[in-house]
């Protein structure tokens, strides 16, 4: 028999810190939406697919919406387009929606089925395509003061999402599967669209009465300053965040995380979190602790 260590301990104290929150949140959907270094860093791949797995294995229902604008713009410069982006979404015509397609639903959803299955978990991999999942229309943004003389700013096939049909989630949920979903959809003439995923994650957890949204992103969480990493805002009341936005707080990048979360919780999940997916295990230290990292969205 092996010595006993402090190490030993420490690791037996770590599982009985997380067991109230298996129990709190076993049997109940946490969304998680992907991107950021997450996925681009090949350990913290590991990380994030190997936290979902054990999630699912302790009787929690993950399911996994990923982006790739990264990967979307790598596409575009290879064929001589050039992203154009207004408030954190891309301007997209129909080739640009369709190259957006290509990229999330043809690669990196599979590229993420495929790690999550060889680390010992079982995924599917969907597009808002799959069994009607997500139905769109065409975005249309209002124009603000000194930007332009139309009423309207077209932001071209990027899509505003008008339902949600979760059943093929409850199925493969059943058994035993994590859903990884593409933000692609498609609107009543069957053209393309291109959806946000941080928009795709927030509707998702509304329509499976989510216990949790997770939004992995590439700083600690919403900051008061941008440049002071130690301006962390640790918990945002829905009611907060107009005056927020007024005051310049969310960056260009962070408003459609913030609109996700502040729609997912006005639609009834309890609480969305805006976390740094560039730490390793990010989500469990979220999940699993009593302080918990990040920006917390909460009801007034």
């Amino acid at each position: 028999m092996a010595p006993l260590t402090d190490e030993m301990l420490d690791r037996a104290e770590t599982l009985i810190e997380a067991l109230p929150y298996i129990r709190e949140f076993y049997g109940k959907p946490i969304v998680v939406k992907y991107g950021g270094a997450a996925m681009q860093d090949e350990s913290l791949k590991r990380n994030v697919m190997s936290d979902l797995i054990l999630m699912k294995y302790v009787g929690m229902r993950p399911v996994l919406v990923h982006g790739g604008g990264p990967r979307i713009t790598e596409m575009m410069e290879r064929v001589g387009k050039k992203s154009e982006w207004v408030d954190g979404l891309r301007v997209s015509d129909e080739e640009t929606a369709s190259l957006a397609e290509m990229v999330l639903a043809g690669a990196i959803n599979k590229e993420i089925v495929s790690l999550i299955n060889r680390l010992g978990g079982q995924a599917v991999g969907l597009s808002g395509k799959d069994a009607n999942l997500i139905s769109a229309r065409r975005h249309v943004r209002e124009a603000t003061a000194g930007e332009r003389d139309e009423t309207h700013v077209d932001l071209g096939f990027v899509g505003d999402i008008t339902h949600v049909d979760p059943r093929i989630l409850h199925v493969l949920d059943a058994e035993g599967f994590i859903p990884v979903i593409a933000g692609t959809s498609f609107g009543d003439k069957g053209e393309t669209y291109n959806i946000n995923a941080d928009t795709a994650a927030g509707e998702v957890a509304a329509a499976l009465r989510a216990e949790k949204l997770i939004v992995l992103t590439d700083v600690r969480g919403v900051l008061r300053d941008p440049t002071d990493t130690e301006s962390l805002i640790s918990t945002i009341r829905v009611s907060e965040i107009r005056a927020l936005r007024d005051d310049g707080v969310f960056g260009r990048g962070m408003i459609p995380k913030v609109d996700a979360c502040a729609k997912a919780v006005e639609d009834g999940v309890p609480k969305a979190h805006i976390i740094d997916g560039r730490i390793p295990h990010s989500l469990l230290l979220e999940v699993f602790t009593r302080g918990g990292i990040g920006t917390e969205i909460v009801p007034d």
